[in-house]
């Protein structure tokens, strides 16, 4: 097929040397089936900010850092610079957060280079070496159903071990290859320590798999992995080799208000004790 424009850089470059197809288009890229040598790989083709259909970006770039504070200013008054940039932070939190997520033995597909808005990375293929499918094109039986749903409560660990939440995980950006789920499309992740939001994104990830896969087994739907994971997380005991359970038992305490603001009320005297001996000496 004719190479797309967007791509023609990365063929110059000899990066890629045909395009073979187009694989897929959704609300945030256009992806294609690519040759790279004797490889067979996938280029995602970012769309710009102005034909994407996917909302609420404020919420995913809380705690992404930039390069310097001219840039953080440009994107503050949303100058053309300023969208430039924030157009490459976008991209980048996927590359970033792949090679951050492959390395802690999340199965993610492998990146190789993000160039001119072109992300080149493996093609995720099922047993037969053909494009794998998206998990809601699987025909699913209710013990597939728990078995796929169990492994991607694992992978959902690993990566808040990681330090990484999804932030938009579905049936729709999950692939099946011959081993089971694969995540994809990870240009809205965010930093579980640096996000205010990430509570309630990373239980939205989790319950989005429990309504999915709760069609054929339904006991899924009951379940509260991601208020168990998060409080496991918080807590600092959260590994990826916790044994989970599916329950949580919310804090009914009472929390002692006095006690709290005697707390503070000591600290803060004990701070200008301190300050107080500093000027003395």
């Amino acid at each position: 097929m004719k190479t797309p424009k967007r791509i023609q850089p990365l063929v110059e470059e000899g990066l890629i040397d045909e395009v073979l197809r187009q694989l897929m288009s959704g609300k945030e890229a256009t992806v294609y089936v690519v040759r790279c040598g004797e490889e067979i790989r996938c280029a995602k083709v970012y769309k710009e900010a102005s034909q994407r259909s996917f909302r609420h970006a404020a919420s995913y770039q809380e705690g992404r850092k930039v390069k310097n504070s001219r840039q953080a200013r440009a994107m503050e008054k949303g100058t053309r610079y300023g969208r430039k940039m924030q157009e490459e932070v976008w991209q980048n939190a996927e590359v970033d957060a792949l090679y951050r997520l492959a390395a802690a033995g999340v199965k993610v597909p492998r990146p190789y280079i993000c160039f001119e808005g072109v992300l080149l990375m493996d093609l995720v293929t099922d047993a037969n070496g053909h494009a794998a499918p998206r998990l809601n094109d699987v025909e699913l039986t209710p013990e597939l159903a728990l078995t796929y749903h169990a492994q991607l409560i694992r992978q959902v660990v690993l990566m808040l071990c990681a330090g990484v939440i999804h932030g938009d995980l579905s049936e729709y950006n999950i692939l099946v290859d011959a081993e089971g789920p694969v995540i994809i499309d990870l240009p809205q992740a965010i930093d579980a320590a640096s996000n205010t939001e990430a509570a309630v994104l990373l239980e939205r990830d989790v319950n989005n798999l429990a309504e999915y896969f709760g069609q054929f087994a339904p006991q899924l739907r009951t379940s509260h992995y991601g208020k168990e994971i998060w409080k496991l997380y918080v807590a600092g005991t959260l590994t990826p080799e916790t044994v989970l359970t599916g329950q949580f038992a919310a804090d009914t305490h009472i929390a002692d208000v006095g006690a709290v603001m005697r707390e503070i009320e000591l600290a803060r005297k004990e701070e200008e004790e301190r300050q107080r001996r500093l000027l003395e000496m």
